[in-house]
């Protein structure tokens, strides 16, 4: 189990990273930062990456279960009552890297995510798609 500076230093030992935050999605605020932001802004840029992933995780399309049709999203996730969002993380490409938002469940509200920002030459999508995945399990919130 790590705290959010230790998660960020550790992000920020994966190849190519650029840059990374811990975000709550609901209010937009960075809980942590690291590294450059693409836009010289860290706080600017977890406001405008909150709202992508607040987007992602209240879409009925990405919330449907293995077993079941939904017939809406899942009030859980969207009203952060515990429950996880139904979305793991959002990959978004660009010309000079990649940025990973990885969905963090958490005890209380599970409204958090890593943002990992990737240079598209230095890094690896897969590796750090799957570390982030490791890393958000043992991120600790207090």
């Amino acid at each position: 189990m790590s705290g959010i500076d230790e998660c960020l230093l550790e992000v920020m030992r994966l190849p190519g990273a650029r840059g990374a935050a811990v975000v709550d999605w609901t209010s937009g605020l960075a809980l942590g930062t690291i590294g450059d932001s693409p836009n010289g802004d860290h706080e600017a840029t977890a406001a405008e990456t909150a709202e992508v992933a607040r987007m992602a995780a209240e879409q009925p399309a990405f919330a449907l279960s293995d077993q079941e049709p939904s017939t809406g999203p899942d009030e859980n996730a969207v009203t952060g009552t515990g429950a996880a969002p139904p979305v793991e993380d959002v990959i978004i490409t660009t010309r000079a890297g990649y940025h990973i938002l990885r969905f963090v469940e958490t005890a209380f509200d599970s409204s958090v995510f890593l943002h990992l920002w990737l240079d598209r030459s230095d890094g690896n999508l897969a590796l750090a798609r799957i570390r982030l995945g490791e890393m958000a399990k043992r991120l600790v919130l207090a």
